[in-house]
């Protein structure tokens, strides 16, 4: 296996196998998440029968530390009237008798992803869908698409930042108002390191520090257990103390 260890978002196929089984039975949504299952290990591990040392499968438990980061809006508010599927525990489940899926305590499946893949000095795959995971400086393997890409380490800086810029509109995070990728692109161009995306948000949020490190703390992925993010030491006047 040449790009390192495979770290699954057992989430994304959780619900994937249960909305396309919701019409049938619960045989059906576990034979969908092993079909599902099957088709990563074949694509990003070059061996004929991988073991479960090649690959973790990583699944959101109940509690979430950034329920209580969110002070601007509800996180995740936007799903609060959404109807799951009706198989969803069952294919949850059966990851977790088949795959041995890990369930994430107090965070999220894709906070357990990112501190493996700093664990692992980033030399990894993540197999996911979600977009969030694109701050991590690694490969990342698109299931959806099937698509392959690698992200550097200043791509992943520069993506967490854009976030902040936009927010995330699936975790309703809200970011500044106006502000899609584009003109965060724009906002961003020329930065060359942290410290000067750093400055470049701070002077589109006009100073409100609070806001800022409120959208990061949720959007950030944790590197190491019960991590905050924090903006970057050493930008003077901007520089925070703040918990």
């Amino acid at each position: 296996m040449g790009k390192g260890k495979v770290l699954i978002d057992g989430d994304i196929i959780a619900y994937r196998a249960a909305f396309a089984t919701q019409d049938l039975y619960p045989q059906d949504a576990r034979d969908k998440v092993v079909e599902l299952v099957e088709y990563i290990l074949e694509q990003t591990i070059d061996l004929p029968f991988p073991s479960k040392s090649d690959y973790i499968v990583y699944l959101t438990g109940k509690t979430n530390f950034r329920f209580d980061i969110a002070k601007s809006y509800p996180y995740k508010g936007n799903r609060a009237s959404t109807e799951k599927p009706i198989h969803l525990g069952t294919a949850r489940d059966h990851m977790v008798e088949v795959y041995d899926a890990i369930i994430s305590d107090n965070e999220e499946a894709d906070d357990l992803i990112a501190k493996e893949a700093a664990a692992q000095n980033y030399n990894c795959v993540v197999a996911s869908i979600d977009k969030d995971m694109l701050q991590l400086p690694c490969w990342h393997f698109n299931f959806g698409r099937g698509t392959w890409s690698k992200v550097n380490e200043f791509e992943g800086t520069l993506f967490f930042y854009t976030q902040i810029l936009t927010g995330d509109a699936a975790d309703n995070i809200k970011g500044l108002h106006g502000i899609g990728p584009k003109k965060a692109e724009k906002l961003l161009s020329g930065c060359k390191d942290e410290d000067d995306l750093w400055q470049a948000i701070h002077k589109a949020y006009d100073g409100d520090i609070e806001r800022i490190i409120e959208n990061g703390r949720l959007l950030w992925l944790r590197r190491y257990d019960e991590q905050l993010w924090e903006p970057p030491k050493g930008v003077g006047s901007t520089d925070t103390d703040q918990d």
